[in-house]
Formats: C-alpha cells, structure tokens, sequence
C-alpha cells in the first residue's frame, strides 16, 4: 500500500503547487488536511510556508492538536518529515522576525533577517546553487529556486544539510534523523524539486 502523505494546512502554504509537485513525484495518497488525528496516522509529513514567522507559527498553534500530533508521529514514531521555506523556518527555537517569537524548537537555531548591501539584494529571490553537505540526507548539488528575506542561523553546523550563496554562506537546508527542512521551493525547483520529492518519498530512516 502506498504511503500515506499528509500535506498540512494551517492557511499558510502553497499547498495547490506542493500538493501538485507531490503528485507529479508519484505520491499516490495526499491528504491536505488540518486533522490532527490524520496527521498522526500519516506515513510521511509535508509542512509548507509562506509568510511571516510568526504568522505561520500563530496559524499552525491555532489549530487544536496540532502540533501534539506532529510531535508526537515527527519526533516520537521518527516518520520522515519535510518543511518547506517558512515550515523548514518554524523548526528553529525562534524566529526574529517583527520580534521574537517562539518555534517548534526541534533544531537549534534563530531565524534572522538577511543582510541587504548595495550589491545584495534582499528578498533573496530566484535561482540559485545548492551545496549539501557531507552525509546530508536527500540533498544533491544543484539549482533551486528561493524566495526568501530570513535565513536559518543553526546553532549546531551539524544540523546544516546544505547552503546557497548570497553575499555569503546562507543555509539552504537542515536535517536531523528523520527530519529534513528546506528554504527553497522544490514545488517551484522544476526537475531539481521534483527529484528531491521522489527522494523523500523513497526515504527510509534507519
């Protein structure tokens, strides 16, 4: 039986794009769901992002449950989990962003504001590289798309799957165990994104 793919939706992702580029990488049972009881059934979890930090994080605590249940079948049953830009943001301990707001806390860090110079551009927007780091799981070299003006500053560089370059090292992912974030879009990433989704699809966490 095909794994059971819950997308979450607290009104604040993609999820029409993430749900469409789940398909396309051969999920065969999406729900797009803000059940926790379905969450806590799930094989697999996707938690997409746009917006604001603390927005995202407000949206996602205002649904009963929630995040007991992402808790208990991310960290407690080690299911393979996927946040998606501001989802791979609300892993971090806080987010600084219009104040300081608490996150999930389960990788260490704070997500702060990008630095914009005359010469960087901030929002860092479009196509850019994708370095992984040694042993980083799921992630390859190659072009992905980002849309982002906050970045994951990890208190650990264990827990740095991989970095772009934007007037500097920026992290382009996180991971820990069963848990993978990325700041870019893969649902907006073309063959690269798509590549990575199948990958997480097939991704089995010993």
């Amino acid at each position: 039986m095909a794994d059971r793919v819950a997308l979450i939706d607290y009104g604040a992702g993609n999820l029409h794009s993430v749900h469409n580029a789940l398909k396309a990488a051969g999920a065969a049972d999406i729900a797009v769901t803000d059940d926790p009881a379905i969450v806590r059934a799930a094989d697999r979890i996707v938690l997409p992002g746009v917006g604001a930090f603390a927005a995202c994080m407000n949206g996602l605590s205002a649904i009963p449950g929630m995040i007991d249940a992402l808790e208990a079948r991310v960290r407690d049953d080690k299911v393979p989990f996927l946040g998606i830009c501001v989802g791979m943001q609300l892993l971090a301990e806080r987010g600084l962003e219009h104040g300081t707001h608490a996150g999930l806390g389960w990788i260490g860090g704070e997500v702060r504001a990008m630095d914009a110079t005359p010469s960087i551009k901030v929002p860092h927007m479009g196509w850019n590289d994708v370095t992984p780091s040694d042993g980083a799981p799921l992630i390859v070299p190659g072009e992905a798309y980002f849309l982002h003006s906050y970045h994951f500053a990890a208190a650990d560089a264990a827990d740095v799957a991989a970095v772009t370059d934007h007037g500097g090292p920026v992290t382009a992912a996180v991971a820990r165990d069963n848990i993978l974030g990325v700041q870019f879009h893969p649902e907006k990433s073309q063959a690269y994104g798509l590549d990575l989704l199948r990958r997480f699809l097939d991704w089995t966490v010993s």
